[in-house]
């Protein structure tokens, strides 16, 4: 990504960039012009085929045209020792892809042995960025470069083997690169996240009577649900921490106050729901699995979280937004088609982030998008990010994604963006949960709970009450059955 561009100043640098004709800083000057630096930086990454023939760099321009430094009259060293190839350099006349390729070397090999198959993986990995720059920027940070030299040193590179090492993000995202290369073989790593920091929680409970407790609850509720689960989601990892963590406040609070959890009364639980904040009706989760497991009166209930109480955007608000995004440069294609599906369709962000280019289609008449069970299409303007997107493809260009079929992958290998950074980047421009309740609000005045369920891929369950929250009626929608579920709009 080119770094973003300082203002324009005409009275620190009078003379133009004879390439933006920006004022900024003249810093060589070539046969056609003076560059500044951002078009001189920019001329050096410029690849293609001058009207020569020459395949390569073409720092210089012929008739308005990128053009060779033969044909152009640039003099710039681009010329590797290393791999001979023309490309940009990095030090010691070696571009960023050999810089890189030895320090992963040097960082890699064991000293005095061999090294093993699985550095050996790694390395081959990073080596063949075709983002070089971005993988020397990542490694030459000190924490990397420890991180990599302490992985070198490991007898053991396995999944028990990491997980000895420090726990630390460099960690996490080597173990990713080493899964996503199939060095390692894939495992749940939520669930395996979760084990061992309820194995941490327990020991926040201060008798052992309520550790053995949570330690059933842990293991008979949510390790259990886990396990039985193809993958576990971010979304029930958040709210596994968060029922353990506030289960265990209130076994806490019971012990402060001469309580067991097995003569817990309805006063007590009345007496500290209301001390407190609210998240601790979340306890309710806990209290459910106690009742089941015969260690508490059935009879006993916090104060339920009131629904329908959460703002959301009206109609109007709505459209304004979503004409902004049609027209506005500030945010990026992904994030702007990210925001579409949630202001247009009501789509919740946890599973945006999972849609992977399987389900969108492009071509030169349509762009649809598969949610739920139907084929959507998206008219014109609202098509216009997800064609840039499909046009300007890059999850190839890391080692983190190799393979990534995500339309909005994230930052750790192999894996999608993660919801809570989506949300915070489109909070820029709207609350995506209020901007999702208002399209459901609207939608269920205009169409049947089947069809909206069924096309937005959400529960009846869930649209039902929506629409009895907009008082919609129904009967005089019949007609819209007949509509052809693949045409939905």
């Amino acid at each position: 990504m080119p770094r973003p561009r300082k203002p324009s100043d005409p009275a620190k640098w009078p003379e133009p960039c004879g390439r933006c004709s920006g004022h900024h800083q003249i810093v060589v000057r070539w046969p056609d012009s003076g560059i500044c630096g951002y078009c001189y930086q920019q001329a050096k990454r410029t690849r293609g085929t001058c009207a020569c023939g020459h395949e390569g760099i073409l720092p210089g321009r012929v008739n308005a045209l990128p053009a060779c430094r033969k044909c152009s009259g640039v003099k710039l060293n681009i010329d590797c020792i290393g791999c001979g190839n023309e490309d940009e350099i990095h030090s010691g006349n070696r571009c960023w892809a050999c810089v890189l390729a030895a320090t992963v070397a040097r960082l890699l090999t064991p000293k005095e042995q061999t090294s093993s198959p699985e550095l050996q993986a790694i390395a081959t990995a990073l080596k063949s960025m075709k983002r070089a720059n971005s993988g020397l920027t990542w490694i030459q940070q000190p924490h990397v470069t420890a991180f990599l030299r302490e992985l070198a040193g490991s007898p053991d590179i396995s999944h028990a083997g990491l997980d000895q090492l420090p726990a630390s993000a460099t960690r996490e995202y080597v173990l990713g690169l080493l899964v996503e290369h199939n060095v390692l073989p894939r495992r749940d790593e939520l669930n395996t996240r979760f084990t061992n920091w309820a194995g941490q929680a327990i020991n926040r409970v201060t008798t052992q009577n309520h550790r053995d407790v949570i330690r059933r609850y842990i293991r008979w509720h949510h390790q259990r649900r886990m396990n039985q689960m193809d993958e576990v989601t971010q979304g029930t990892f958040l709210r596994a921490k968060q029922s353990v963590t506030v289960a265990i406040e209130l076994l806490n609070w019971l012990t402060e106050h001469g309580a067991e959890l097995t003569a817990i009364t309805q006063a007590h639980l009345d007496r500290w729901q209301a001390e407190g904040p609210t998240t601790r009706g979340i306890a309710s989760r806990f209290l459910d699995w106690a009742t089941k497991t015969n260690l508490i009166d059935p009879n006993l209930k916090l104060q339920p979280h009131r629904r329908g109480t959460s703002p959301r955007l009206d109609a109007a608000t709505q459209q304004e937004i979503v004409q902004n995004l049609t027209h506005t440069t500030r945010m990026s294609p992904r994030d702007r088609a990210a925001a579409i599906l949630v202001l247009v369709f009501g789509q919740q962000i946890s599973d945006v982030v999972k849609l992977t280019w399987d389900h969108v289609k492009v071509t030169e008449d349509e762009v649809t998008i598969t949610l739920g069970t139907v084929e959507i299409a998206l008219t014109r303007p609202l098509d216009e990010p997800w064609r840039q997107l499909a046009a300007t493809p890059t999850h190839d260009q890391t080692a983190a994604h190799p393979n990534s079929d995500w339309v909005f992958r994230g930052g750790s290998p192999g894996k999608h963006l993660r919801a809570a950074s989506l949300t915070e980047r489109l909070s820029t421009a709207f609350s995506s949960r209020a901007a999702r309740l208002g399209t459901l609000h609207e939608l269920t005045k205009v169409a049947p709970v089947a069809i909206i369920a069924e096309a937005l891929g959400y529960s009846p369950t869930t649209i039902e009450r929506h629409a009895i929250d907009s008082s919609a009626n129904y009967a005089q929608y019949i007609a819209s059955l007949t509509l052809p579920r693949n045409h939905a709009r």
